[in-house]
């Protein structure tokens, strides 16, 4: 249990720490540039007491809490991201409304003081792996974007390639990156084209390199200079972020089997759920310990209902939506996904469509029911067990 507790008030070029005791008596306070030396300057205070005793937390504050929160854990000490929501609350409680880059820091630490019981220590970790989660989604944005431009373009220097085959096999991805129209394509010899529709592996492309020629040479595709320079960028820079989102991928797994190995094995013990997915339901989630019930999920998730009164009239509308919507999205993913894979919750899918519910709402249904399995099973710690009771039941 922490004895000694700090806060800091981070600013960009600065920071304030502020340490107290279980009692709440100031033990030093000091301010230092928010350089190596201002973090060795505060180590160096903290030096007389054990680590072990000692919780350190900030604000979220953007990016600037990032460096000094870090290289604090990696010397050893715990240390914790505080909502800068939860802080003002606090700091309220007082009468006083003077406000300075000490008391700020000194609110912190009181703060945690009051409060270290309920205050995960991997918090500042978990932030690090939802940025990561964030950016991630943030790059499947940009690639369906780039696709869309990608395809509007092949709308006009070859047309009629929609129709014949999928243009995002690697192969066909490859051959339009260097001849980006069909009036580029007509005059190649059939070897050229099956040599780059095979150059790498991927989706098996559904037209024959003869064919692929034949339709080329009969296209009404325009001769567009400008269209076809842009259409090969497009290309190039697809390539280039689909394999950012191959690493991103592979760090956020990595890192929450880190943090969180055994969540990450209880979630995709569920047929359905991969680790991508679950990786990214803790990312946004944390600590199951955070709610008291899967209500509080749910409504954390954006995904309880609208309930509407007035006078005698009682009625519910759709999802609030009012929740993190990140969390909400991954949560539909692996609905959609446990109905394709896992019978016990495809039987309670197809259940709720006899039902009349249409398959918006029978999705949303299995949501709400997937959240009460997962929130039981990250509460109680055990594995999903595809031959005992049946989801209905759950």
């Amino acid at each position: 249990m922490a004895q000694i507790f700090v806060g800091i008030d981070i600013a960009k070029e600065s920071f304030t720490a502020c340490a107290i005791d279980q009692n709440q008596n100031k033990i030093f306070s000091l301010s230092a540039p928010m350089k190596m030396e201002g973090i060795k300057r505060l180590t160096h205070s903290l030096s007389p007491f054990h680590k072990e005793s000692i919780l350190i937390a900030a604000e979220s504050s953007s990016c600037y809490h990032i460096s000094i929160l870090s290289h604090l854990q990696d010397m050893g000490y715990k240390t914790a991201l505080i909502n800068p929501l939860l802080v003002s609350n606090f700091s309220k409680l007082s009468l006083r409304k003077s406000k300075t880059d000490k008391k700020d820091a000194f609110t912190i630490a009181s703060f945690i003081s009051s409060f270290h019981d309920s205050i995960p220590f991997p918090s500042f970790v978990h932030s690090q792996i939802k940025q990561i989660a964030r950016e991630r989604e943030k790059m499947i944005l940009q690639i369906v974007r780039i696709k869309n431009e990608i395809e509007k373009l092949i709308s006009v220097t070859f047309p009629e390639l929609h129709t014949q085959c999928h243009i995002y096999c690697r192969g066909v991805l490859n051959l339009l990156k260097l001849y980006p129209s069909a009036k580029k394509i007509a005059p190649l010899p059939q070897e050229e084209v099956t040599k780059m529709l095979l150059s790498e592996r991927g989706r098996r492309v559904a037209i024959s390199p003869k064919e692929l020629i034949r339709l080329a040479k009969s296209s009404i595709g325009c001769d567009d200079p400008q269209r076809e320079m842009i259409l090969s960028g497009k290309i190039s820079l697809l390539f280039l972020l689909q394999r950012q989102l191959d690493e991103l991928s592979k760090l956020l797994v990595e890192r929450c089997k880190d943090a969180f190995p055994l969540q990450i094995q209880i979630l995709t013990s569920i047929k359905g759920v991969g680790q991508i997915t679950a990786a990214h339901f803790l990312a946004e989630v944390g600590e199951i310990k955070r709610f008291s019930n899967h209500k509080k999920l749910i409504a954390y998730a954006g995904l309880d209902p609208c309930i509407y009164q007035s006078g005698k009239f009682q009625g519910r509308g759709g999802i609030s939506k009012r929740g993190n919507r990140h969390l909400r999205r991954v949560i539909w993913l692996m609905a959609v996904g446990v109905v394709r894979y896992n019978p016990l919750f495809r039987e309670y899918f197809l259940s709720r469509r006899k039902e009349g519910l249409p398959y918006k709402k029978a999705i949303l249904a299995v949501a709400h029911k997937l959240i009460r399995v997962i929130f039981a099973m990250l509460s109680n710690e055990t594995y999903f067990d595809h031959g005992g009771v049946p989801v209905n039941s759950l």
